[in-house]
């Protein structure tokens, strides 16, 4: 992240002073690990993937006009949003250059990949949440494409710079699809309250009119009296806190909270069994505890 600007090197070292749980790299290398062994290459996928998820939460702060990043001011409300945008251009690139440069172009697709679905499912949920009509399908492709993608990558590339079979790579992005959409749901379930200290005021998706698994099953089960106030809060009312905390225990009162749940540990139980086809070692272990932590955290 070295660079010969200053104003670059003095955010750089910002953005790593303030760095999140660096979940990703860890399911790259513990990929890696429990398919064969830790390489150069495993490095540099780790690498290439935690330049590239930073980018993108940069953008993402520029995009949603967000103040802080996990608790800190963001890199927008410190030196605007051009910087900003600069600087996760310039992650992205060096994250780009450090695979052409170790010509790791395998990883380089693979992550690649990712990307262009992260930024269509990006897309097609601000396009629902302007004419709020999603359906539970298009929710899943969307938590697929934003979220599950990446962890899908992370995975799979781990696998692939180990040197293991085409199949174990594919195992691996099937365990890492089914991971990510575990943790996104989880991740709208911490919306609605359920968790300590979430790091996130609860409505904040509804404020953003956002519809997640939880509203959306609200939805398809409610009255039309009770489909009305959901729709005209989340259209008209999203900044109100007593009418959002009104829908979200309304929600809980139509089960959406419970089928929430439901379809989080189904995807925890489908990831489980698919890492059950590998080796028993202790990188398989914690890969577990990682994969238990993405359905157990409260923030």
């Amino acid at each position: 992240m070295h660079s010969n600007n200053k104003l670059l090197d003095k955010i750089s070292h910002y953005i790593i002073r303030r760095k999140g749980k660096q979940m990703r790299p860890m399911f790259v290398m513990l990929a890696a690990k429990t398919t064969g062994t830790i390489s150069e290459s495993t490095y540099v996928a780790a690498s290439l993937i935690e330049l590239l998820h930073t980018a993108t939460l940069v953008h993402d702060d520029v995009v949603d006009d967000a103040q802080t990043r996990r608790g800190f001011l963001s890199i927008n409300a410190l030196w605007k949003n051009k910087i900003a945008v600069l600087v996760g251009d310039f992650l992205l690139s060096r994250g780009l250059l450090i695979s052409v440069e170790k010509k790791e172009f395998n990883l380089l697709h693979i992550v690649s990949t990712a990307v262009r679905e992260m930024s269509e499912g990006e897309l097609l949920q601000q396009e629902k949440a302007r004419l709020l009509n999603i359906t539970e399908e298009e929710y899943f492709t969307i938590i697929r494409q934003k979220t599950a993608s990446l962890i899908a990558a992370c995975c799979k590339s781990g696998a692939a710079s180990s040197g293991a079979s085409e199949a174990d790579c594919m195992s691996m992005y099937e365990f890492g699809i089914r991971t990510g959409i575990a943790f996104q749901i989880k991740d709208d379930l911490l919306d609605y309250g359920l968790g300590k200290d979430t790091g996130k005021p609860t409505g904040i998706d509804i404020q953003e009119r956002k519809l997640t698994l939880p509203l959306i099953f609200a939805l398809s089960k409610c009255s039309r009296k009770q489909r009305s106030f959901l729709i005209n809060t989340i259209k008209k009312h999203n900044n109100d806190s007593t009418r959002v905390r009104e829908l979200v225990s309304l929600v809980f009162d139509l089960g959406g909270i419970d089928y929430a749940i439901a379809q989080m540990n189904e995807y925890h139980s489908q990831a489980l069994n698919i890492l059950e086809r590998f080796q028993d070692s202790p990188a398989k272990i914690a890969l577990k505890d990682l994969l238990d932590y993405t359905i157990n955290r409260n923030k």
